[in-house]
């Protein structure tokens, strides 16, 4: 299972994006892992797309 997120408004220079990736064997949680990164500007993407979603934040 894997969740994807933007975390902002907690207070840090740059929005946060999170990715939880989580392994399950018949319904218990064996293994978890976790980025945890800034959400890159639209100065700082080397695509020049977003992060997340389909807009850069203002």
């Amino acid at each position: 299972m894997i969740a994807h997120g933007r975390y902002s408004g907690l207070g840090f220079p740059a929005n946060w994006i999170i990715t939880d990736i989580v392994r399950m064997e018949d319904g218990v949680f064996v293994e978890h892992w976790d980025v945890i990164q800034d959400e890159a500007t639209k100065e700082q993407s080397r695509s020049g797309h977003p992060m997340f979603g389909d807009t850069f934040p203002k």
